[in-house]
């Protein structure tokens, strides 16, 4: 009698029962580059229509949080990478017809400008900059001619860095154009990323970039919320993310009446949002405390019911933004077209 030894590829870690290769450092970085480009939109946005003094939260103090967020991305990004010390490719070549290409020099566009836009206004961030901290003394003292312990005069040691300094200050409309170009791009390419994958169909969608610019426009909102220093900001910012929100719900159900018309795997897809796996997760977590309880506090808000924090939905915002990127990336590797 002869024996068969059968091998399957049932039981293998990441591929049965589904293809789970992307973790938590890809819906990370995805939540943070959309982060990054919504409040560099806003920050470029009010220069551009002459309100910088006027919004200076939004464009001169939210902006810092820009590079940290895209250093904290590409990090994570990097963890994920199978080859991490060959990334550096990426931004060597240049290839028209492949979204990760686009999303690499876009990243590499926009994370110096977001440094410089910074660097721009540090003189009215901190007029005082001067700590007991001696590492940042002995760095203070290689860069400005003069400090005493409460101060630096910001007379910068060298000539060059002064003008360098004189030229972004001179040119920061014409930078605050290319900073709001260039923060769009980024926006729509965290969802084009996903939607560029044809053989999953929760992400083969053509809504999905505008989708992902408008939740992380909608979370940089929510932030200049949080650190908005007058009402009037706080305001401005509360109307605008109200009608981000709309858009968003907006697309979500349009998103979803297009794979209802679908193909019988779209139909599939959805139907895991619409009474299976997803559903509680998506629709209570995401639209309901992410987008609907923060669209109705802020629509009270606006009318005078005062007494509700300014920083209960625009956290709401910012978790149902993280945990729809969360929610999207793992629910795209389980479906999948049947063969």
């Amino acid at each position: 009698m002869r024996e068969e030894l059968i091998i399957s590829g049932r039981h293998i870690k990441n591929l049965d029962p589904h293809l789970h290769m992307w973790h938590w450092q890809i819906p990370l970085y995805l939540f943070l580059g959309g982060l990054a480009a919504g409040i560099l939109f806003f920050a470029a946005f009010m220069v551009i229509k002459n309100n910088g003094d006027k919004y200076p939260m939004s464009t001169k103090i939210t902006p810092m949080i820009a590079p940290f967020a895209l250093v904290i991305g590409l990090i994570a990004l990097m963890l994920d990478l199978k080859h991490p010390l060959f990334s550096w490719q990426l931004y060597t070549t240049f290839r028209i017809e492949s979204p990760m290409s686009w999303g690499a020099w876009t990243l590499m566009l926009v994370t110096p400008l977001s440094i410089v836009w910074v660097a721009s206004y540090l003189k009215e961030i901190f007029p005082k900059i001067w700590t007991k901290s001696n590492l940042i003394n002995k760095l203070m003292k290689l860069l400005f001619k003069e400090a005493d312990n409460e101060k630096v005069n910001w007379e910068w040691k060298y000539d060059f860095i002064y003008k360098f300094e004189q030229f972004v200050i001179k040119v920061r409309k014409p930078m605050a154009w290319l900073m709001l170009i260039s923060s769009i791009i980024l926006g729509v390419y965290t969802g084009i990323l996903l939607s560029a994958f044809n053989a999953r169909p929760l992400w083969n969608t053509a809504i999905l970039g505008p989708l992902f610019l408008t939740s992380g426009l909608s979370t940089a909102a929510a932030v200049n919320i949080i650190f908005a220093k007058t009402k009037k900001e706080r305001m401005l910012y509360s109307r605008i993310d109200i009608v981000l929100i709309v858009i968003e719900l907006f697309l979500i159900v349009h998103m979803f009446m297009g794979f209802l018309a679908g193909s019988e795997i779209k139909i599939l897809t959805a139907q895991m949002f619409l009474g299976g796996e997803f559903t509680i997760p998506f629709w209570v977590l995401v639209v309901g405390l992410g987008l609907v309880i923060p669209l109705i506090l802020e629509s009270l808000e606006l009318k005078g019911f005062h007494n509700i924090p300014a920083i209960v939905p625009a956290a709401l915002v910012i978790i149902g933004g993280l945990l729809f990127r969360f929610i999207m990336v793992d629910a795209g590797q389980i479906i999948r077209y049947l063969y």
